[in-house]
């Protein structure tokens, strides 16, 4: 249903340096980058990151986030170190969801900007 989505940040660079480092941890990598943009995903672009000068604010409470498909309960593990490795904060750490569904295994960060994003794997591997 969804082609893309599309998020604003304030430093490009940074930003570029935080996801190349998480979402390679998933399988994904950057496809197109320039001085006000960046486009990953595995074989076409699916989340874009532009630079601007007037992001959405931040909300913990506006239920908004990114979730990404993780190919292994270890890839969503790498995602989670990643993350923080380069900046992200702690939103809820590895681990079976259950409240969510028996085999629902995910990892959650707020990234630098604060867009809060979920690395997850449906079924026991």
């Amino acid at each position: 249903m969804i082609n893309h989505i599309s998020i604003g940040v304030r430093d490009i660079a940074r930003a570029k340096r935080f996801y190349d480092e998480a979402l390679s941890a998933l399988g994904y990598r950057c496809l197109s980058a320039d001085d006000t943009s960046l486009g990953y995903g595995d074989r076409a672009v699916a989340f874009w990151v532009g630079a601007t000068e007037h992001p959405v604010p931040a909300d913990g409470r506006s239920n908004l986030h990114v979730c990404f498909d993780a190919p292994s309960r270890q890839a969503v593990e790498a995602f989670y170190a990643a993350a923080l490795g380069a900046g992200g904060r702690d939103n809820g750490p590895p681990g079976v969801r259950a409240d969510y569904g028996p085999n629902y295994y995910a990892a959650f960060v707020v990234d630098p900007d604060g867009y809060r994003l979920e690395a997850y794997r449906e079924g026991p591997g």
